[in-house]
């Protein structure tokens, strides 16, 4: 069903060559809307764009524009909106998406891993977001997206640097959502558990290596699919935020927040297993 209030829309979504990207990709195109579609790799790009065509070929859409970028050359990005915003005029929703996880402990990380991940995650969306806001000013419309992530309320052992760049996410958000109000232009966050895509087998190591596996959790999260429905709706509904999870993850944000010692009873338990776990 295409929704009204956002078909036509010009939405620009980083990190749409796979996983929650493409996902999303295709649930807005169903919607009608003019999807933008960045990341690094123009190939997988120019798939999702030919997949989108085929896929959704009975739809009114229009054609989706590819502007390959590497969140990581912060100083370009601003050229990229540029360019976007020649081609299709505007931009009037953007998908903080595209991002990368972290696997190892604070000790055996190095400081360039987290600083890689610090500006993929948060400064590669903070520079996206700068970018566009004047012309979302300028019209006095718009909505902004940050994909976030449960790690981003309650930080697990092992993902420090991961969490660390959804906190900060978590609170230039809400900065920006204050700041932005009375110029009629929405900031959204999204927290979502585990979802099933490739965040894991491309997470950077301690070392700054891929880690190269499949956590179980992942394989059992939630399909990028059902995620990009919810994603879409919150658009829809205007949400400030949203959580996206079962039950446990959720009790976890309750307890860190309530009952913040029991809380963290719990974590360092779980550190202490899982460094038996790393000794083995």
């Amino acid at each position: 069903m295409v929704i009204n209030n956002i078909s036509l829309k010009v939405v620009v979504i980083t990190g749409a060559s796979s996983g929650l990207g493409e996902a999303l990709a295709h649930e807005f195109y169903k919607q009608g809307c003019r999807v933008v579609l960045c990341a690094r790799r123009r190939q997988e790009l120019e798939r999702v764009r030919n997949d989108l065509l085929h896929t959704h070929c009975l739809v009114p859409t229009h054609q989706p524009i590819i502007v390959p970028l590497d969140l990581c050359d912060i100083k370009s990005l601003t050229s990229h909106v540029n360019k976007i915003i020649s081609i299709a005029g505007q931009a009037d929703i953007l998908v903080n998406n595209g991002g990368i996880s972290h696997r190892g402990t604070v000790l055996s990380t190095d400081l360039e891993v987290d600083e890689t991940i610090m500006k993929v995650n948060y400064f590669g969306s903070a520079a996206l977001t700068k970018a566009v806001l004047p012309s979302m000013i300028k019209r006095r419309q718009g909505h902004i997206v940050f994909i976030s992530s449960v790690q981003g309320l309650v930080a697990l052992p092992e993902r420090s640097a991961y969490s660390a760049s959804k906190h900060a996410l978590q609170a230039f958000s809400d900065s920006l959502r204050a700041e932005v109000a009375c110029n009629n232009i929405f900031v959204t966050v999204v927290s979502p558990s585990y979802i099933k895509t490739k965040l894991s087998l491309n997470a950077l190591t301690g070392s700054g290596e891929t880690y190269g596996q499949m956590d179980a959790t992942t394989e059992a999260g939630y399909s990028p699919e059902f995620v990009a429905e919810k994603i879409v709706k919150a658009v829809v509904e205007k949400k400030k935020e949203i959580i996206i999870s079962t039950l446990l993850p959720k009790l976890a944000i309750f307890l860190r927040k309530y009952l913040p010692c029991l809380y963290f009873l719990i974590m360092a338990h779980r550190g202490k297993k899982s460094s038996k776990s790393d000794d083995n």
